[in-house]
């Protein structure tokens, strides 16, 4: 089962099913709705009828939020099914509770492109990001800044077709906050991590209440406890913002965990590790496994 990090001894509990293997899903930015941003996952990775997602993400937002823990700048979240890695995700967004700006802000929400190359950071010409919650809309105008900034940024919408890792992070927000704006940024191996960092710093700097959300799952495919030994070593750096040692840890999300932590290093964030499992406690078997951790970054 997973626990809190900050008080191992701690278990959730969670539904316990198969996990079915990832294949792409069709989506558009069409849709008969020019702009939109359909659903490619609804229905696999979470419930596709609102009052079911509602009724879901609720109880995995359901605990303590830590104590002493200051006002939050960014998360890491994961993006699997949430039967199974809900609960890890959970622990994450609920540090958002109360937030002073959780009336509005725009969340940069970084993640792997899982599907297909973007030749650097993926954007969207979408305006919406349509969930069984509503709409989510994209913050055009700070795209569109960064867009201008350098030659690393390209609008790739067949990319972000498919992708679950942006998406399965929207009925989190939603529900924390009321009203958020997203900029959906797909990293490749041909991203440059302390670039955007720089790129993204100018903006949270003039929108201090802009906030960063990391979408990595951890280790892939390993035996249970090896699985345990390397996502550990990758949360310790994390902690300690060693980037060297994160940089040869394994998370899919590798390239928007560097960015996040030049951002942390550059402008005093200190990050806060909130929880951990794999798949091997929730939702499969020990054979192979992949891990899942959350953590805040606050100023």
């Amino acid at each position: 089962m997973p626990y809190l990090w900050h008080n191992s001894r701690r278990k959730m509990d969670m539904t316990s099913v198969t996990a079915a293997p990832l294949q792409p899903a069709s989506s558009t930015v069409q849709g008969g709705n020019a702009g939109v941003r359909m659903p490619a996952v609804a229905g696999r990775f979470y419930p596709a009828n609102p009052a079911a997602l509602a009724g879901e993400v609720q109880h995995l937002l359901s605990g303590n939020r830590p104590s002493r823990l200051g006002r939050v700048r960014a998360l890491v979240a994961p993006h699997a099914g949430y039967a199974c890695s809900g609960e890890v995700a959970g622990a994450a967004y609920r540090t958002l509770a109360g937030l002073p700006s959780a009336a509005q802000c725009t969340v940069y929400l970084m993640g792997p492109a899982h599907w297909k190359s973007v030749y650097g950071v993926g954007l969207t010409s979408a305006t919406i990001f349509a969930t069984p919650l509503g709409s989510v809309e994209v913050a055009t105008d700070r795209l569109q800044q960064l867009a201008r900034r350098n030659s690393q940024y390209h609008i790739d919408d067949a990319a972000h077709a498919p992708e679950h890792c942006i998406e399965v992070q929207l009925p989190f927000l939603q529900t924390v906050l009321a009203a958020p704006r997203i900029v959906p940024l797909l990293f490749d191996d041909a991203a440059d991590p302390e670039r955007v960092a720089g790129d993204l710093c100018s903006l949270l700097e003039d929108w201090p209440d802009d906030l960063i959300v990391v979408s990595t799952d951890l280790s892939h495919y390993h035996p249970y406890q090896e699985a345990i030994i390397l996502d550990h070593g990758f949360l310790k750096a994390l902690a300690m913002n060693d980037m060297p040692a994160a940089n040869a840890g394994e998370a899919c999300g590798l390239l928007p965990v560097l960015c996040l932590m030049h951002i942390a290093e550059r402008l005093g964030w200190k990050p806060h590790l909130l929880a951990y499992a794999n798949s091997g406690d929730t939702c499969g078997s020990h054979r192979e496994v992949v891990g899942y951790g959350a953590a805040a970054y606050t100023e």
